[in-house]
């Protein structure tokens, strides 16, 4: 770092990456950095000073030179004479697009004049634990002049923007020894010569913070335990977890579909085990990239950890219930007529003592980030209560940033959900195959998804290739159905889309096959389908939402094939199933269609295993020219590959479909003895 051979935005990112790789620093896409610098004017040839930024929505940790915004300084510095005051801040924002350097680069934020208008080479704007508990204690302040002296300053809180800019450029020039300030109910801001020196004043403030923290707070800051709020046994707590997660995942989506996170590490069982869980929780969090994250404060269950689970669910939808009373009433004491219209009245955070803490976000990522800044918070809270006692910034504060014009305008910029966006789907067989092309699929269209396969190997490969997780499961296995389900309800927050696609096939005349080629083919396939559906629809029942399952059934469910009585015949007990599911299961908003294929050779692993080389045989043809026979005998005379499959799939469930259940896509290239009558 500060190598003479980096250019100045090299060293920034070099820095942003270094401070954002440790989550002690700043959490995920949160703070900002920034370094000053001469260019060469492109127009004049003359030198002329740019300010390099972090950008709009970027994460330090895996900052990229295209994510830094470039202005120039003495245009961004020109904004303090026609500045109008904190009435006019929001102006002020899109006066950052005409002090850009040149075209590309990202989008300046709503930090941008913190960095320009102090004066320093290189600053440092983070969200550490240890300084937005100090930054959030009732006496923050003198609490900063006794762990810093004056090398540190105080600022108090303020909206983030223009006029916080000018404040902590007043703060520097007027403490010329400081390396720092903490800005209240905030975070640390830091600044230096070079860039190194930046990031180390940065590590400075952020390091002292927690060794005073720690050495000068409390054994107990959140209070004793509360007999029967401690942690229930790992497996228990996770049993409890998966039970709880789809009723709670249904209640959050009472607005708007969302997907889960579940976190039960040692930081939030501790929090929810202890006396001040209740009084903190309320109070919400304070830094404005916590709450705009976790909402202005959480639900929290108020029942021991061992109460029945049918109590618990009670008591969930009964706090759910004042929840939303609650948060319309936030909303409507804060709210102008100018506000943006209420974006949802559902928790982002659940606590419930002795299992763990749920949050929720538009997608996987936005959960998990949603689950992390509020373990940040727990650790503000910790740190704040061990010395002082916490204080978050206004309510009346949380709603001017939580309903900011310039936030609304960055959520309407963001880009269209994708199709299937907050669904969550579980596909057996999914190891490859037909199962693994429509795993791709679901997670290409924006799904998060769980493969579960027999092959764990091979589950793990196409989890890694969709980014979702992998399940090794034998669908002949009740309990192991019930663990592909849990696992998915634990990495997901609930289920909205079963495929039962896992399956052999097994070609033998009838003579020949035996009863354990028969009992093979219905465990895995009757059996196999109605154990998945069956754990499934519980979830989505839960769930109260509505769902999906499609089932991967045959041509054969119809067809009456030479020398497969046991394939055939365990096809046509899956086709019947989709009849009778959709006509039991539809009162819940459960649909159940089923998808017909038929000559699918490329890529599947029951052709490979051995099926292949006993139809080639039963029609006379080489293996190889399997798929070709099979396009050939065709109305279309093509072949069918599991793409194809994949996208009938997506067609049932990708939302235009939406009163359609009971149905049977065939997608056999056109076989007419197996059209459906």
């Amino acid at each position: 770092m500060g190598s003479v051979s980096m250019t100045v935005p090299e060293e920034l990112i070099a820095r942003s990456n270094a401070l954002g790789a440790d989550p002690r620093n700043t959490n995920y896409a949160g703070g900002n950095t920034s370094a000053k610098g001469p260019v060469t004017d492109p127009v004049t040839g003359a030198p002329t000073e740019v300010l390099w930024v972090k950008g709009s929505g970027g994460d330090l940790g895996t900052l990229t030179e295209g994510g830094l915004a470039v202005l120039r300084l003495d245009r961004l510095r020109a904004l303090v004479d026609g500045y109008p005051g904190v009435d006019g801040e929001d102006e002020m924002v899109a006066a950052f697009d005409y002090c850009l350097h040149g075209r590309g680069g990202a989008a300046p934020s709503i930090d941008t004049a913190m960095h320009g208008l102090v004066e320093a080479a290189h600053v440092d704007h983070l969200h550490p634990d240890s300084g937005i508990a100090l930054a959030t204690a009732a006496d923050g302040p003198a609490l900063t002049k006794e762990c810093f002296g004056d090398r540190v300053a105080w600022v108090d809180w303020r909206r983030p923007g223009f006029q916080l800019g000018l404040d902590i450029a007043a703060v520097k020039a007027a403490n010329p020894q400081a390396i720092g300030v903490i800005l209240g109910g905030h975070g640390i801001t830091a600044w230096g010569a070079t860039s190194e020196e930046c990031r180390r004043n940065s590590l400075d403030i952020i390091r002292t913070a927690e060794e005073f923290l720690s050495s000068r707070g409390a054994p107990e800051p959140f209070g004793p335990v509360v007999p029967g709020f401690e942690a229930l046994p790992e497996a228990e707590r996770h049993a409890r977890a998966a039970a709880l997660a789809p009723v709670i995942r249904g209640l959050a989506s009472t607005d708007q579909r969302v997907v889960g996170h579940y976190t039960d590490s040692e930081v939030v069982l501790e929090f929810l085990a202890r006396e001040k869980l209740r009084p903190l929780a309320a109070l919400g969090t304070s830094c404005p990239d916590h709450f705009l994250r976790t909402k202005v404060r959480p639900l929290v269950v108020d029942l021991p950890a061992g109460t029945p689970l049918d109590e618990v669910v009670t008591r969930l939808k009964e706090l759910h219930a004042e929840y939303r009373a609650e948060y319309r009433a936030y909303y409507e004491r804060y709210a102008t007529p100018d506000s943006p219209p209420m974006r949802g009245a559902d928790p982002a955070i659940v606590l419930v003592p002795g299992v763990g803490m749920f949050s929720f976000g538009k997608d996987e990522q936005t959960a998990r980030v949603a689950g992390e800044f509020y373990v940040n918070a727990i650790n503000v809270m910790r740190g704040a209560e061990a010395v002082s006692a916490y204080a978050p910034i206004p309510e009346s504060e949380k709603f001017r940033i939580e309903y900011w014009a310039l936030e609304e305008a960055k959520l309407r910029r963001m880009p269209k959900p994708k199709p299937l966006a907050g669904r969550i789907a579980l596909v057996t067989g999914a190891g490859s195959g037909i199962g693994r092309a429509i795993a791709r699929r679901l997670a290409a269209e924006g799904a998060c998804v769980a493969i579960a396969d027999l092959n764990g190997d091979a589950a793990a490969e196409a989890a890694a290739e969709t980014g979702g997780i992998a399940v090794t499961a034998d669908v002949t296995d009740a309990g192991a159905v019930q663990a592909a389900i849990d696992a998915t309800v634990l990495a997901f927050g609930g289920i909205d889309l079963v495929v039962n696609n896992a399956g052999l096939s097994i070609s033998k005349p009838l003579l020949e096959t035996t009863e354990r080629d028969w009992d093979l083919q219905h465990d895995v396939m009757a059996k196999g389908s109605f154990l998945v559906a069956r754990a499934g629809a519980k979830a989505m029942i839960d769930q109260g939402i509505g769902g999906d399952i499609v089932y991967i059934s045959s041509k054969n469910s119809v067809f009456a094939g030479p020398n497969n009585v046991a394939y055939g015949a365990a096809k046509a007990d899956q086709a019947h199933q989709v009849r009778l599911l959709a006509a039991e299961l539809g009162g819940h908003g459960i649909r159940v269609n089923g998808v017909n294929p038929d000559g699918v050779v490329q890529g599947s692993g029951i052709f490979a295993g051995g099926w292949g080389a006993q139809r080639a045989a039963v029609y006379g043809v080489p293996e190889e020219k399997l798929g070709e026979f099979y396009a050939q005998r065709t109305i279309l005379k093509r072949e069918v590959l599991p793409e194809h499959v994949a996208a009938a799939v997506f067609a049932l469930t990708g939302g235009d479909l939406t009163h359609t259940t009971g149905l049977h896509v065939p997608v056999d290239a056109g076989v007419a003895a197996a059209f459906l009558r």
